[in-house]
């Protein structure tokens, strides 16, 4: 037996995962096109630049976790670790800016080195939305009501919870920032070696430590609402009372933030408490700076990304939608007409399982554990009157039809 085994991180899709994610994925692009989103795919790997100047130098997806490396035209590239910048790149480079708002989905692997764990892999997968041109705050409550929907018709919808908080305008995060930093320097000496770091670049990220230490600290850290100006207020209102309109349950986390200076007003997470403490199973938020920082004009946007992975680690197992049928010739003078029928069959949408070796028995097993739910017998006897025997493999009952009308026989079984 061969010891190669999949690269630490990684993990190989059986048929019964792809199912799953395929359940997750198509769900999602079928959702999502009711709300006029469409599918775009970027390339797996960009320019290292692409997400070291949009995930910013204090990240520890750029920091610690990118694979990053120099190809044979010494250019520097880096395997997509989220695909937010990857789709805003796509929009400036196909020059898409005169044809806003634009909607897209997206589906894809992703890649970050960071310890595996539960639904969490170096390569992992990724739904997500990107709603581009529309500055105003039924933007957000669109994007957020479109994962809401995806995550309804895959049945965990009442099993996560919606957290909201608001990062406010630009005016409303320096203010914020200020307030941050006059706080968290009076504990800097207690504070995570990561979050002193952060101190002064990028303070709001240490309200998202997860250090047990700055945790507590975090607890009495002053909150986005002590300063927010009133464009930021009704910005917030209005998603709010739009949510409360289309009956979307939320809970309010002034802790919830994202941390680049791009990010604004919205930020949201559906959280879950089924997969331990990574508990996001979808996460968004407005980034009306994003696309002025990568070097185009000051367009608002505003989406979320999904975890394939942990969406199907929560959803029930997909019901099939393939209804094998299985050939089992009979004796070596029935094998070519029996292949023959099976192509046959195959051309006018049949699914069909056919054992080129074994006996019958051993034919018959394998048409029991492949769920065959017809067996097609076809042997010297049928052959010489032109039938084939059918058995049911739900009832066991066997019937000789007409080879001539075989087709319209099976079509019971579709």
């Amino acid at each position: 037996m061969s010891s190669l085994k999949p690269v630490r991180g990684t993990h190989d899709l059986m048929p019964a995962d792809v199912a799953r994610h395929r359940m997750v994925t198509d769900t999602a692009e079928r959702v999502s096109g009711l709300y006029a989103y469409e599918e775009i795919s970027t390339p797996i790997f960009e320019s290292t630049q692409v997400f070291s100047r949009t995930l910013g130098d204090t990240s520890d997806v750029v920091t610690k976790e990118m694979y990053t490396f120099t190809d044979k035209g010494n250019e520097t590239i880096t395997l997509r670790p989220e695909n937010t910048a990857s789709v805003m790149r796509a929009y400036m480079s196909n020059g898409l800016q005169r044809q806003i708002p634009c909607r897209f989905f997206y589906r894809g692997p992703m890649f970050r080195y960071e310890r595996p764990q539960k639904g969490r892999q170096r390569q992992f997968h990724q739904i997500g939305i990107e709603c581009i041109g529309i500055p105003d705050a039924l933007a957000d409550v669109e994007v957020i009501a479109t994962g809401a929907h995806i995550l309804k018709e895959l049945g965990v919808l009442e099993r996560t919870t919606l957290e909201i908080n608001t990062l406010g305008d630009t005016e409303s995060r320096n203010a914020y920032r200020t307030k941050l930093i006059e706080y968290f320097t009076r504990y800097e000496n207690d504070l995570s070696h990561d979050s002193k770091e952060r101190l002064t670049r990028n303070p709001m990220r240490i309200l998202d430590s997860k250090d047990e230490g700055d945790r507590k600290i975090v607890a009495d850290a002053p909150e986005m609402a002590d300063v927010m100006n009133d464009t930021s207020r009704e910005f917030f209102d209005k998603v709010l009372e739009h949510l409360n309109i289309l009956g979307i349950k939320y809970q309010l986390n002034p802790r919830l933030v994202r941390g680049l200076d791009y990010y604004c007003h919205t930020a949201f997470e559906f959280v879950t408490t089924e997969l331990g403490a990574q508990g996001a199973v979808m996460a968004g938020g407005r980034y009306d700076g994003l696309i002025e920082h990568m070097g185009g004009p000051a367009t608002p946007g505003v989406g979320w990304a999904a975890g394939v992975e942990r969406l199907a680690m929560m959803i029930d197992e997909p019901q099939s939608g393939t209804h094998p049928i299985s050939i089992v010739p009979v004796g070596e003078d029935a094998f070519q007409a029996a292949y023959k029928l099976a192509d046959q069959l195959r051309q006018v949408n049949y699914s069909i399982d056919f054992s080129i070796t074994g006996n019958m028995k051993k034919r018959m097993k394998r048409a029991n554990n492949v769920g065959s739910v017809a067996a097609l017998m076809l042997g010297e006897d049928e052959l010489a009157r032109d039938v084939v025997t059918v058995r049911n493999m739900e009832t066991g009952e066997q019937t000789e039809v007409a080879l001539s009308s075989i087709e319209e026989h099976l079509a019971c079984y579709k």
